[in-house]
């Protein structure tokens, strides 16, 4: 075993306990929705924190691998892939916060309403996936998962056209309401991105595995 494996192996289960962190946060804001607890929410908002130790954690892991290894090739991709994959996952985990911000306040039956009308329960519940598929691709160093994961992507780009056509309708029939409509709208627009970040962690996990580059394919024709 090479003297950087032991190394390598810490910074891939600190990536990986980064996340399970995560799509805990997502799957405790669809719990807080279902249930209606604002008490779940709070355990949303709290866990950031940890959320943000991890990723400075990870962050230190790979400024010392760098300094003290200079890997090349495959490891210098893992840890350039983890650098990213861990700034993009502190990201969802930002959006996770914000919805569960939203869900602490004074929430009543129509917001809980406008929240089903918008699939904002569905559209976490895909990301959950997601990310449960790249959990298998980092645990098993597969990028069959991770190919998989990306393509759930467009799922969730069809939750946000239809949610934007059902907030112009919503504004239209509770005009009075239009700020919180909007701030639902907003979350929606956030899962969306969220998505978009879940699929270059994919991108990024199938770099580090095959040094295939697959963002932008099929763009620009």
């Amino acid at each position: 075993m090479s003297a950087i494996e032991p190394e390598l192996q810490a910074l891939r289960e600190n990536l990986h306990d980064m996340l399970s962190m995560v799509k805990e946060q997502l799957e405790k804001c669809v719990e807080a929705i279902n249930a209606r607890d604002a008490n779940i929410a709070q355990q949303v908002i709290d866990d950031e924190k940890k959320v943000n130790m991890q990723e400075l954690a990870i962050d230190r892991d790979c400024e010392n691998i760098l300094a003290l290894f200079t890997p090349v090739a495959t490891d210098l991709r893992s840890v350039i892939a983890a650098l990213k994959i861990a700034n993009d996952l502190e990201r969802i985990g930002d959006s996770a916060k914000s919805l569960a911000r939203l869900l602490v306040g004074d929430i009543g039956k129509m917001e809980y309403k406008w929240i089903s009308n918008l699939q904002i329960v569905a559209m976490l519940e895909v990301l959950v996936v997601m990310l449960k598929d790249m959990s298998a691709a980092l645990r098993k160093g597969d990028s069959g998962p991770a190919l998989k994961a990306a393509k759930k992507d467009e799922e969730l780009n069809k939750y946000f056209k239809k949610a934007l056509k059902q907030t112009t309708s919503l504004i239209l029939k509770h005009p009075d309401d239009g700020k919180t409509i909007l701030m639902l709208m907003l979350m929606v627009r956030n899962l969306e991105r969220s998505g978009d970040l879940t699929k270059n962690i994919a991108e990024d996990i199938i770099f580090q595995l095959e040094a295939r580059v697959i963002k932008h394919k099929g763009k620009g024709k």
